[in-house]
C-alpha cells in the first residue's frame, strides 16, 4: 500500500494499492490539474528529491521543501505559552528536520490554515509522537487521508492560550484560518496568515483571493467578515505563506488599509 501525493498541489492520499485517479483537491475551482494532466508521486520520492530548508526567520525557526514541490508554503515552529505548535505542513519529513525539531522541544500541535496545505500532515504527525492535528470543522470535506491525530474545532475562534488565538477568516475556503500570537518574539504580536490574507508583492499591502491561480477575488461579504474577525487583534507583522510574504513592522495599519483599497476596487 501507498500513500500518493498530488504533484500539482502537494495533497497526501490514504493508503491504496494504486494513484487516485483524481485530485479532489486540484479539481476544485481555486485550485487546477497541472498542464500535463494528473500526475502522482510518494513520499519516498520526495524525500529522495528534495531537503528540507530549515532557517531562522524573524527569531523562528521556519521550513519549507527545496527544490520546491506543490505548493511552495513554509512551516513555522513557535513556541508559545500554549506548546510548540508546527504551523502548517510540508510535503516531506525527513530525519533532520524531525531531530531539529525535538532539538527546539519538540511538537505539541499541527496548525494548518487550509485544505490546500494539508499536505503530508499525517506523516508530520507520525514522526512526532502523533502530534494532534488541528483542522477547522467547515474543511472536513477536503481532507484525503483521515487519521487518529486529527482533531476538528469549531466556531470563529479557539484560544490555544493567553496569547496564542486561532481565527476562522473564510473567503478561500470556508474554514480558512489565521493563528494570531501576542507574544511573538518580534514583540507587539503577529499574525500567520496562510492564504486567508495574502501579502502583496510590495510587503505593504495585503489582498483577498477566493482562488490565486484562476485569480477569482474573494466576496466583498466574506472580506468584510473577516475584517471585523480580525479587528479585536493587534499585530506589529504577519507572515503569509510562503518565503518573503511578511510585513514587518505597521502590518495592522497596511491589513486595515488594504480592506479598504480592495473594497474600493471591486464595489468602485
Amino acid at each position: 500500500m501507498t500513500r500518493f501525493l498530488c504533484i500539482t498541489c502537494g495533497t497526501q492520499y490514504a493508503d491504496r494499492a494504486t494513484p487516485p485517479e483524481h485530485c479532489a483537491i486540484c479539481e476544485d475551482d481555486r485550485q487546477y490539474v497541472g498542464h500535463d494532466g494528473q500526475r502522482w508521486t510518494t513520499h519516498a520520492e520526495v524525500v529522495e528529491n528534495h531537503t528540507l530548508r530549515m532557517e531562522q526567520h524573524a527569531g523562528l525557526l521556519a521550513l519549507g521543501v527545496t527544490p520546491s514541490f506543490a505548493i511552495d508554503r513554509r512551516s513555522f515552529l513557535l513556541p508559545t505559552d500554549a506548546g510548540n505548535l508546527l504551523w502548517e505542513a510540508q510535503c516531506m519529513v525527513n530525519d533532520e528536520a524531525v531531530a531539529r525539531l525535538r532539538e527546539h522541544g519538540g511538537v505539541d500541535k499541527i496548525v494548518i490554515s487550509h485544505p490546500h496545505f494539508y499536505s503530508a500532515m499525517v506523516e508530520w504527525s507520525e514522526a512526532l509522537d502523533d502530534a494532534p492535528i488541528l483542522l477547522h470543522e467547515a474543511d472536513t470535506e477536503w481532507i484525503q487521508f483521515p487519521h487518529r491525530s486529527i482533531e476538528t474545532w469549531s466556531g470563529d475562534t479557539l484560544a490555544l492560550s493567553e496569547s496564542v488565538t486561532l481565527i476562522r477568516c473564510g473567503g478561500h475556503f470556508t474554514g480558512s484560518t489565521a493563528l494570531h500570537w501576542s507574544e511573538a518574539p518580534r514583540g507587539g504580536g503577529a499574525l500567520f496568515s496562510g492564504d486567508a490574507l495574502q501579502v502583496a508583492a510590495d510587503r505593504r499591502h495585503v489582498s483577498f483571493m477566493y482562488s490565486y491561480p484562476n485569480m477569482v477575488p474573494m466576496r466583498t461579504s466574506n472580506v468584510q467578515r473577516m475584517r471585523d474577525r480580525l479587528a479585536p487583534y493587534e499585530f506589529e507583522d504577519v507572515f503569509g505563506y510562503t518565503w518573503g510574504s511578511d510585513i514587518r513592522g505597521g502590518a495592522r495599519a497596511a491589513v486595515d488599509a488594504s480592506y479598504e483599497r480592495y473594497l474600493a476596487a471591486v464595489l468602485g
